[in-house]
């Protein structure tokens, strides 16, 4: 069995690696989520192409003398087993195990804010806390990196899910931190703005102003 990751909307070609032109030859590829057993598209003895499966159609195309299979435009629901069958020479069965994996969306860096109201002290002001995310996402890995080395990852599962990964930083650190999304075959990269997201929690200031402002008034004399 051959493995094949493939993007989205991009085309691949499963090959035979043999020469059918003999007139009597029948080619058959059949596929399959878990067991290649539905037949898509066949030549027969006078060369005519045949497309048997409506999901396929517009989107297959087989090489009249190879007998190869080009899929076009190729779907995450295309993932399976594809197995081909040469009447000619059943030692030229071949299965491939196709993996679609989807467009990887950018991830999303957001400041934290609930960390603003449960944080005390001085804490508040000297860290910043965030995080990275994307919706519905399978087979791929979500990490954070500080520079050019991982500091955390999580990965998603085969089902389509939600994923964040928390990060927390110094208000005024001037390391380069990005978020990254990648599967098997691709990755969408997000760099961190510290200056832009990590600005002083809302009211911080303000809450500052008033205990200084309450402590004079409480020490004035008379009072």
């Amino acid at each position: 069995m051959k493995s094949l990751s493939v993007m989205e909307g991009d085309s691949v070609t499963l090959h035979t690696d043999t020469d059918t032109q003999r007139n009597d030859a029948v080619i058959e590829w059949m596929f399959g989520p878990e067991n290649p057993d539905t037949v898509i598209a066949e030549i027969n003895r006078a060369n005519i192409n045949h497309i048997t499966d409506e999901r396929f159609r517009d989107r297959v195309k087989m090489d009249s003398q190879t007998g190869s299979l080009t899929i076009t435009n190729i779907r995450t629901t295309d993932s399976g087993l594809y197995k081909v069958e040469i009447t000619t020479n059943p030692e030229a069965e071949k299965i491939f195990n196709v993996t679609v994996c989807a467009l990887l969306p950018v991830p999303l860096i957001i400041r934290d804010t609930s960390q603003c109201s449960s944080s005390s002290g001085s804490s508040s002001v000297s860290k910043c806390s965030l995080l990275c995310s994307v919706l519905n996402v399978s087979h791929v890995t979500l990490s954070w990196y500080k520079g050019n080395s991982l500091i955390s990852s999580i990965r998603a599962s085969d089902l389509s899910i939600s994923l964040s990964l928390p990060l927390e930083v110094e208000h005024q650190d001037k390391n380069t931190y990005s978020c990254v999304l990648n599967n098997n075959i691709s990755n969408q990269t997000k760099h961190l703005d510290i200056s832009q997201l990590c600005q002083p929690c809302a009211g911080t200031s303000e809450i500052i102003l008033v205990l200084y402002t309450e402590l004079i008034f409480f020490q004035l004399p008379g009072f």
